[in-house]
């Protein structure tokens, strides 16, 4: 008979840097890949286009650097999306020295790595749903797609002439799917 430790978020929290990222997904912690040089890319032009419309239109945060979010608790499991965006009225109260959001962001996104397999991908994008994120946005350089999610049977992907709409999470956002991945722009 093994017997399974099961992490917090506080151990997870405490760990001391080693140099790689981690996850804690039902309690288990789970070392995440190191991003590529198209990954972080990618990230940072979705990041500065949608951080750049929310700080002008006053809606809320926009996160980067692998924000941490406790999803659930006993046993714990703590994501760390991409980028999230956490509306205005959420935040009020909230003090930021606090090492996790307890719950979803209003919106994750997930930028897909060569090693991220579509299971892993998956459960992403499924803890992010249920546990109250309003969309999911996966982004995947190598398709020069993004796939957005409001339910888990509710997807729209788009393509590179395509325009990803923040519709109703994050109000007036809007960009051409191709800005995120074009190495000339």
């Amino acid at each position: 008979m093994s017997i399974t430790t099961l992490f917090t978020a506080e151990d997870l929290l405490a760990m001391p840097d080693d140099g790689f990222r981690y996850e804690l997904v039902e309690g288990e912690i789970r070392k995440m890949s190191p991003a590529g040089i198209r990954h972080g890319r990618v990230a940072g032009r979705l990041a500065r286009l949608l951080g750049q419309h929310v700080f002008l239109n006053n809606l809320g945060e926009t996160l980067t650097a692998e924000p941490s979010f406790r999803l659930s608790r006993d046993p714990d499991t703590v994501r760390v999306p991409d980028i999230a965006f956490i509306r205005a009225e959420r935040l009020r109260g909230w003090d930021d020295r606090e090492a996790c959001w307890p719950g979803a962001p209003d919106l994750a996104v997930e930028v897909v790595s060569p090693s991220d397999t579509q299971d892993e991908v998956d459960e992403k994008v499924g803890a992010w749903l249920d546990a109250g994120a309003a969309m999911v946005w996966v982004v995947n350089p190598a398709l020069r797609t993004v796939a957005i999610h409001r339910g888990s049977t509710n997807v729209t992907t788009l393509g590179e002439n395509d325009d990803l709409d923040g519709q109703d999470v994050v109000p007036g956002f809007r960009c051409r799917v191709s800005e995120l991945f074009d190495p000339t722009r």
